[in-house]
């Protein structure tokens, strides 16, 4: 696949040649993540641990299980954010989850909005996705915001949804719905 660019970034599916870069990036972003993540056992994000990762995560996307982007600045480098597209069901349901993060150091840039808003419809176009789906802590208010700029809208609450940091927490549960999709759910469209 061809690499994805926006303006100032270029996005690739994870590869299995990414496990170094994909460790450096969480060991580098481990407090700044740590509030929204699940804990990790010791070791977790070692470059080791990622080479069976990333190897993992390619297979997913051959599969068409997950599709994971790891998102560098076009200039090449380092990785300074990731988006993953997960549990991917098909049939009548055709959704995924939406999941994303950015270092630190580039929060505020308008990047994580940039890489969306080119990934999704790419998504969507590319694996035939109908429903794209992203859940976020009450407190995580960024994050609220962006993906309401993004285009999700918010479709409930659910308590205890994710174990996070240690501690059960609540999730807002938001979707955003391929637009382009016939809505009869006619074969002829």
């Amino acid at each position: 696949m061809q690499p994805i660019r926006t303006g100032r970034t270029l996005i690739t599916l994870v590869r299995a040649d990414d496990a170094d870069d994909l460790s450096a990036y969480y060991l580098r972003n481990a407090e700044h993540l740590g509030p929204w993540e699940p804990l990790r056992e010791e070791g977790y994000h070692s470059a080791d641990a990622w080479k069976d990762r990333a190897r993992d995560f390619a297979g997913e996307a051959l599969k068409g299980f997950a599709y994971r982007y790891v998102v560098r600045l076009e200039t090449g480098g380092k990785i300074i954010a990731v988006a993953n597209f997960t549990t991917v069901i098909r049939g009548v349901f055709l959704a995924c989850h939406l999941g994303y993060s950015i270092d630190h150091d580039m929060q505020g840039k308008n990047l994580m909005f940039e890489v969306l808003d080119r990934l999704i419809p790419h998504v969507f176009g590319s694996y035939g996705l109908h429903r794209v789906m992203a859940n976020y802590m009450p407190e995580n208010e960024r994050s609220g915001a962006l993906l309401k700029r993004l285009g999700f809208e918010v479709e409930g609450l659910a308590r205890d949804y994710l174990k996070i940091n240690g501690a059960w927490r609540d999730h807002v549960l938001t979707a955003r719905i391929n637009d382009a999709d016939d809505r009869t759910g006619s074969p002829e469209g």
